[in-house]
């Protein structure tokens, strides 16, 4: 399903390349697929975000996220939008930067800019269970169920304690109700 869904978003062709390439990843990323207990997945995801969150050796990006993180914390979108986007041109194989600002384009209420960088985000991390949680959020508020279900049925494949069972389970059935 992981699979499926990245492809529909890469069809424009783009090769996909990760360049969160810690060999901590890997592992971990099994680990939260196995995970049978919620404190051990919620650990392990907090492993990964602080990976995720690790910048590439490139000036000052590390410093240009941490803005942008606080005007997030501090609802001045406009500032977390203009540090991200430093970010990701100074550091463009960064997916963390792409998700970031996939996130302010999503609060601002620009889905289209949300959605081009949730795929930059997916092609430089296909695993990205947040990217594709937002993408499914977008899709909602784009009345897009299947595609809304898609990306959170992703995204529960690669985080089995997401919380979006719900979401699943009334999309699943919203979505059978339109195919009668």
């Amino acid at each position: 399903m992981v699979a499926a869904v990245v492809a529909m978003l890469l069809a424009s062709g783009v090769p996909s390349q990760a360049d969160q390439t810690d060999p901590r990843l890997d592992a971990l990323f099994e680990k939260l697929r196995i995970s049978e207990v919620f404190s051990i997945a919620h650990a392990t995801e907090q492993q990964i975000w602080i990976i995720w969150h690790q910048p590439p050796d490139i000036p000052e990006v590390a410093e240009i996220m941490e803005d942008g993180l606080q005007a997030m914390r501090e609802s001045r979108l406009a500032d977390a939008l203009t540090a991200f986007d430093e970010a990701v041109r100074r550091a463009p194989d960064f997916a963390e930067a792409w998700n970031k600002r996939a996130t302010i384009y999503y609060l601002m209420g620009d889905y289209a800019a949300s959605i081009a960088d949730v795929r930059q985000t997916l092609v430089l991390e296909p695993r990205h269970f947040g990217a594709l949680s937002g993408l499914g959020l977008i899709n909602l508020k784009l009345d897009r169920k299947s595609d809304a279900l898609a990306a959170f049925e992703a995204a529960l494949e690669l985080h089995p304690f997401l919380p979006v069972r719900h979401e699943i389970e009334a999309l699943r059935e919203a979505v059978a109700g339109e195919k009668i």
